[in-house]
């Protein structure tokens, strides 16, 4: 049996857009963590972060991903901040193919700057702010299996080269 796929990545690169598109062409379960979490909590991700904080929201996240990593023959989108976290980490490069789909800062900039869904980002410099992000993470994503570019490429073509990999494993 195949291992799992996992996508990993800064927010707004298209992790939740390329898993569903990887979920119907291979005939697999997509599993969001953000949207399992919101679900569960009956409440946004920015509303956990608000009213109980990162810490809190960071435990849930990693017992929601532990959990759902289990599953067999599923793929799974990671919030972005989840792959920092070792256990997390651990899980998905034993138990799962990763990839790790990267996007220019630009891009990133163009596709979250209005959105009121990424609490990380809500102050007054969001450029800054998204730029040390990227800055802390990349060499966390950079352990990921995979590095995909996704600069302006088109979300079916890349999964496409995300299932040329996959299936040649």
């Amino acid at each position: 049996m195949k291992k799992n796929l996992t996508l990993t990545g800064m927010m707004g690169v298209g992790k939740t857009t390329i898993g569903k598109i990887l979920s119907e062409l291979l005939s697999m379960q997509f599993i969001d963590i953000d949207k399992i979490i919101e679900k569960k909590h009956n409440m946004t991700i920015s509303k956990i972060f608000e009213l109980r904080g990162e810490n809190y929201f960071r435990r849930i996240e990693e017992y929601n991903t532990l959990e759902q990593a289990k599953k067999k023959n599923v793929i799974i989108s990671l919030g972005g901040g989840a792959f920092m976290n070792s256990n997390i980490r651990e899980e998905i490069l034993l138990n799962s193919e990763s990839f790790w789909l990267n996007t220019n800062l630009e891009i990133i900039k163009e596709r979250v700057k209005k959105s009121q869904k990424r609490p990380l980002l809500n102050n007054d410099n969001f450029k800054k702010t998204l730029e040390q992000i990227y800055h802390e993470r990349k060499d966390f994503y950079a352990l990921a299996d995979h590095k995909i570019e996704c600069n302006k490429q088109k979300p079916k073509l890349i999964a496409k080269i995300i299932i040329k990999i996959y299936e040649n494993r």
